[in-house]
Formats: structure tokens, C-alpha cells, sequence
């Protein structure tokens, strides 16, 4: 069966739009349980916005690593009884704000609440665990991301000459925005001569490769599209949406190189109305270098095997023509299944990103995945026409 296509995304253009975003502190936070985390990240979104929890009618959590953050939990922790409520079981925000799109399409809420909370470092989880098909990770070890992700870019070397100084590139780039993030859990300078002096994790790949799993909570609440101007003055309308799985995992051509993102790229700028180009700020979920590497090239930004020319030249990252990953991204800020690179768009789109702020952004792209099953994107802009 074929990989499948759709132009349904095209029409959540503009019909909604995110009227808040927040979060509690990154990092270590004991005692203080996820679902605990899930609700403060809420209670301050909407303070901080003006907007009474008696607004929101629709609820959508994401489960964290163990099994916390169901939405009936939160929904009476938060004192909310909502039109409507579902709990994904791997909710990184894309996915989770794409449902939130659909809901309100649906007429089945006005204003959606999208709440995630995790005391994964607090408690003690090691992210120790099978990855697809039980004999696969017993016969290669893949009970983390790191190895697969190494495999993978392995496989770039082998194929584009990829080296170790290209994929650094990348992690260099986003401390040097953590450094302005206050925010973000690494903040101290990071160079291209201290990545390489660094010792593998998983050869080839070093500690500044592989985010760093933190507590937190974050929040985004999204709204109907004429519902938002009543909630916000400065509302970030969701202008595309698109999705594609990977399902058939190894009966995929070259699954290390996840090639099927391509089908997300070829739909989430016609979705959006605009161009690759017009891209004024982007952010890609980065648990690994790797996953950034290969959507750069994947969604046409940068040509295959040329991210690291790309970072040296200026094209994209700190400084550089294309913004990327501006609060740090997974790797410096904190590991929070992409809520903070949503919430550090729509900051920017607003112009309220304080020291690390970036000038005239009227279009922010999200890119993410699911490991080798699913790809999702978003682009959010403050301009319909």
C-alpha cells in the first residue's frame, strides 16, 4: 500500500489560532508529581493571559513517560468540566494542537486548552526501553533513541560524506541561543572544539547530541478563530497542518533515513498558503542532532548532506539567514515533547521573546516526529493575507 495524501489540512487555515502559551520552571522540580506540573503550567497560562478557566471548553493532555497526564486526572485537579476532553498517548504538541484544530473545526469546543506535565528527571525514569518490535531491541539494543539515531547517522555519512564537525554544528547553534534563554537548563558556552573534545555516548554520537530529560509543565490554549480576538489582542493563527506515518517501519525503503517526512513537506506549505521561503523562523523537536539534520534536508531547506556548510555559512541557526530552534530547542533548553518550541513560536510572533528576540517574524514553521512512525508540522503566522 502506498504512503497515502491528503489536502484536508488546507482547510484549518486561519480557523483557529493560539491566544496563550506557558510553563512552570524547566529542569529538576521533586515533589511535585506530573499531573501536579500539568495543571500549575495551566493556572499560569491563563493568569498570565487574562483569560478565566471558565473560557476554556475542551481539554487535551498528553500522557508522560509513565502513564501520568490523563485528562480526567487533570480536568478535576483543574476544577474543569469541558465540552470535550481526549488524552493522547504521545501528544508532542504538534499532534496534540492538530487535534485541538480538528475539535474546533468540529464545533465540538471554541477554546482548547492543550496541557503536558512530566516529573520524568525528578523521578528517577531512564528512558530505558524497547523501541518498536520487542526482538529487534533485544538483538541491537535500541532500549533508547540514542541508538537508532546514531544508526541513522551512520547511514548519512555513508551516503553524503556527513561528518562528525557537520552534525555539531547544530548543538553549537542552539546553545548559543540558550545562552540568552533564562529558561533554558544549559546556558554555558558550547563550542565546536568542546563538542568534539566531548567522549561518545553512543558512537558517533555525543552528550550534546541527546537532550536531556527534565520536570516542567507547558501549556498552549487555542482558540476558534473568532473567539480568539476576545481572548487576545495579539492572536497566532494556525495557517497549515499536515501529518504522514511511517507505519510499515522496515517494509519502508531506507527507514533509517525516514524519508516518508517528505509527504509532510510536500503538503504543509500549500496547506498554508505560502512558500518554503517564506519561513521566517523554524523549529524542529530535537531529542536528537540527528532528527534536526535529516528534517532540514527533508523539508528542503538545506540540499542532502549540506547541513554543515549550511551552519558554517550562515545559511541557517544562530545569526543566520533561517532562525532555528531560537529558545535552545530540546538539547539546551529543556525535554519537554516539543510543547516549548510551540510556545517559544508563538513568543516570538508576538515579539515577546526578551533578549533573544528576533525582528519582522510574521511566519514560524514546527516540524516533529513520533521516532520512525509519524511526522507532523505546523505554521503559524500573524498575518492571513
Amino acid at each position: 500500500m502506498g504512503t497515502g495524501s491528503t489536502d484536508v489540512a488546507g482547510a484549518v487555515r486561519g480557523r483557529s489560532a493560539v491566544v496563550a502559551v506557558g510553563n512552570t520552571a524547566q529542569g529538576t522540580v521533586p515533589g511535585i508529581p506530573a499531573d501536579e506540573l500539568a495543571v500549575e503550567a495551566l493556572r499560569i497560562t491563563l493568569a498570565e493571559a487574562g483569560i478565566d478557566k471558565s473560557a476554556v471548553d475542551g481539554l487535551i493532555t498528553c500522557k508522560s513517560y509513565g502513564g501520568f497526564g490523563i485528562d480526567t486526572e487533570i480536568g478535576r485537579l483543574a476544577g474543569l468540566n469541558p465540552a470535550y476532553s481526549a488524552t493522547l498517548d504521545y501528544g508532542t504538541c504538534n499532534f496534540s494542537l492538530h487535534l485541538a484544530c480538528a475539535v474546533i473545526d468540529a464545533g465540538l469546543a471554541s477554546t482548547v486548552a492543550i496541557v503536558y506535565g512530566t516529573d520524568q528527571r525528578s523521578s528517577g525514569n531512564r528512558f530505558g526501553h524497547a523501541l518498536g518490535r520487542q526482538d529487534e531491541a533485544s538483538v541491537y539494543g535500541f532500549l533508547n533513541v540514542a541508538g537508532p539515531a546514531a544508526m541513522a547517522f551512520r547511514r548519512h555519512q555513508h551516503l553524503y560524506g556527513t561528518t562528525e564537525a557537520d552534525l555539531g554544528r547544530i548543538a553549537v547553534s542552539q546553545r548559543r541561543y540558550a545562552e540568552d534563554n533564562p529558561l533554558a537548563i544549559f546556558r554555558e558556552p558550547l563550542t565546536l572544539e568542546d563538542y568534539l573534545a566531548q567522549p561518545y555516548l553512543v558512537e558517533p554520537l555525543r552528550r550534546s547530541d541527546l537532550c536531556m530529560i527534565s520536570d516542567g509543565g507547558a501549556c498552549l490554549v487555542v482558540a476558534r478563530a473568532d473567539r480568539a480576538r476576545d481572548l487576545t489582542e495579539t492572536p497566532v493563527h494556525v495557517l497549515g497542518i499536515a501529518q504522514q506515518t511511517g507505519l510499515r517501519d522496515r517494509q519502508n525503503a531506507d527507514q533509517w533515513m525516514r524519508g516518508w517526512i517528505e509527504q509532510v513537506a510536500s503538503r504543509i506549505y500549500p496547506a498554508a498558503g505560502i512558500a518554503r521561503d517564506d519561513v521566517d523562523a523554524l523549529y524542529i523537536q530535537d531529542p536528537t542532532s540527528v532528527w534536526v539534520l535529516q528534517m532540514l534536508e527533508m523539508y528542503g531547506f538545506v540540499e542532502p548532506g549540506g547541513v554543515g556548510e549550511a551552519f558554517a555559512t550562515g545559511q541557517v541557526g544562530h545569526g543566520g539567514r533561517l532562525p532555528l530552534n531560537t529558545n535552545g530547542g530540546q538539547l539546551s533548553e529543556a525535554y519537554m515533547w516539543g510543547f516549548l518550541h510551540l510556545c517559544e513560536a508563538v513568543r516570538q510572533l508576538r515579539g515577546e521573546a526578551g533578549g533573544r528576540q528576533l525582528e519582522g517574524l510574521r511566519t514560524a514553521q514546527y516540524c516533529s516526529t513520533f521516532g520512525f512512525m509519524k511526522a507532523a508540522s505546523t505554521i503559524l503566522g500573524t498575518e492571513l493575507s
